[in-house]
Parts: structure tokens; C-alpha cells; sequence
């Protein structure tokens, strides 16, 4: 087991040194989190090898883990702080809501996928993540009562954003989101002013689509 722990975390810290700081991701919060977070046990068992290439994997029920680089591309573009509280959209494994608790005060997460949430919620718990809160259901509604959040990430992609995100930021917040169709995608930023948002486009991505209400 400390053999197999010691190769893991080689893997990971080459890792974040050949796929994710070379490639612009320089914020060392970031990339401490990345090198903290064991991204070979959010993965299934058969593809634990393959944990830590520089590619999305399948988790099941159409849903993929995003790549490594893509996984600090956006916590870097979040400027999360340690007394941040952070709203993420789409749980998926976890992997996304392990590294943003690593970087700030407390995470709130939400998976449509009944059966990925509990296998999400089981295993953050049994990992030791003590500052995220999680549950199941339609994203598109955000999380009201834990709202204003200083961050949102979204971890699949609407075709238009949905609008009450957008209204449980506070002044000052940032959300980060992939938008467009499958085929047509750009990551966004948006900074929430006292006039309204500063929008920027950060680069092309492919996720999955978001589901649920968005849809119709």
C-alpha cells in the first residue's frame, strides 16, 4: 500500500507539473490542491491507471471526469480565496468539489444523478472532506439558502446561463462556466458589478450538456 501510495502521488505531482502548470495554470494554491487531491480513487477501479493522463475519463451514466488541466484551468479562473464559499454545478465523482475545498472555507455541490450523488457523497465522506455540503437535484435552481455565494462553477455545459445563478452572486463574484451547444462550447467568466456583469471568454472546452430544467 505505501509503494502503491508513492507511485500515486509521483503520478500526480508529475502530473501537475507536465499537463497543468506548464500549460499556463500558475496560481500554487491551485496547484497545491491538485497535488493534495488523489484524483486515481475519484476515477472507476478498472481505470485507476489512467488516472492521472491528461484526458476525461467515464464515470458512468454519461458523465465524465474533466481532464487534469481543465480541472485547475478552471479553479484558477474562479480567484478562489480561503473565505470563499463556492457553488459547483454537477458533482459528478467529486473530483471538482475535492480541489475547491481544498481552497476555500466551504463548498456546496449538486448532482442530478441520483446514483452518482450518493457514490459522490460516500466517498468525499470517507476521504475526510469535511467542508463541502452536497446534495441531489436540478442545478439550474442554484442553491438559494446558502446563497449569496462568492464563486459558482458549473462542470456541464447549458446552452444559455441559467439566470438564477447569476442572481446568487455576490457583488464582486465570479462564475465559471462552459456554454453552447455540444459541438460549439466556450468557458466563460462573469464578474457580477453594482451595473451588472463583465463577461469574458476564456478558451474552447467540451463538456457534457447540462440536464434537468435547463433543457426546456
Amino acid at each position: 500500500m505505501q509503494n502503491e501510495n508513492l507511485f500515486y502521488e509521483s503520478q500526480r505531482t508529475r502530473m501537475v507539473h507536465d499537463q497543468i502548470e506548464k500549460r499556463g495554470v500558475h496560481d500554487p494554491e491551485v496547484l497545491r490542491a491538485l497535488k493534495e487531491v488523489p484524483r486515481h480513487l475519484f476515477v472507476p477501479p478498472h481505470l485507476k491507471e489512467l488516472a492521472y493522463v491528461d484526458s476525461s475519463l467515464p464515470i458512468g451514466y454519461s458523465q465524465t471526469i474533466s481532464q487534469p488541466y481543465i480541472v485547475g484551468f478552471m479553479s484558477e479562473a474562479i480567484q478562489p480565496k480561503p473565505t470563499d464559499h463556492i457553488l459547483e454545478i454537477g458533482t459528478g465523482c467529486g473530483y471538482q468539489a475535492a480541489v475547491l475545498s481544498r481552497l476555500c472555507q466551504k463548498v456546496f455541490t449538486i448532482e442530478i444523478i441520483e446514483p452518482l450523488a450518493q457514490q459522490a457523497q460516500k466517498r468525499l465522506k470517507e476521504l475526510g472532506y469535511t467542508n463541502i455540503e452536497m446534495r441531489q437535484g436540478d442545478g439550474y435552481a442554484g442553491w438559494p439558502e446558502a446563497a449569496p455565494f462568492d464563486a459558482i462553477i458549473l462542470t456541464a455545459a447549458p446552452e444559455k446561463i441559467p439566470d438564477p445563478l447569476l442572481q446568487q452572486l455576490k457583488v464582486g463574484g465570479r462564475i465559471v462556466l462552459p456554454v453552447g451547444n455540444y459541438y460549439n462550447q466556450k468557458l466563460l467568466r462573469l464578474i457580477k458589478t453594482e451595473d451588472g456583469f463583465q463577461e469574458e471568454e476564456l478558451i474552447a472546452v467540451q463538456f457534457v450538456p447540462m440536464t434537468g430544467q435547463i433543457q426546456k
